[in-house]
């Protein structure tokens, strides 16, 4: 057997964190059903800090250019957010969040901490602390 006695899929970071982001996805969708956890990022940037252009929302989401496009794109048709162009590069968008953009997000922030509770909730504060720690160490 050999190397194949080394690898056990159960013990693997990438396995483990895809399983854990798909018990956080799960839980997200059941309480926050209007939008996706990445447009909810979006809406949390643009809440945080103001209009962004479109390219440096992707940045301060961790997204690259095309997802944020297609984010950007699907939040407007759903009226969260508007895009206008930059009157100084008309190349470049500023993404600005609406007034429903903003109500969704303000009613929805409780909610979001919820999920993060329950996403959390196997393990004690020290614990839930110490994985956010260790876990933005990776980043």
């Amino acid at each position: 057997m050999g190397a194949f006695d080394d690898y056990r899929l159960d013990d693997q970071i990438g396995y483990i964190l895809r399983r854990v982001t798909q018990r956080h996805l799960s839980i997200f969708a059941a309480l926050i059903p209007e939008v996706t956890t990445t447009q909810f990022a979006v809406l949390a940037r643009l809440a945080e800090v103001g209009p962004l252009s479109q390219n440096h929302l992707g940045r301060a989401t961790a997204m690259d250019a095309a997802t944020i496009k297609g984010v950007v794109d699907r939040l407007a048709r759903l009226g969260y957010v508007a895009t206008t162009a930059d009157p100084d590069d008309r190349r470049r968008l500023t993404v600005t969040l609406t007034a429903a953009g903003t109500a969704l997000f303000a009613d929805r922030t409780a909610t979001a901490l919820q999920v993060s509770d329950q996403t959390l909730a196997p393990l004690t504060g020290t614990e839930r602390q110490s994985l956010l720690d260790l876990l933005s160490r990776l980043t």
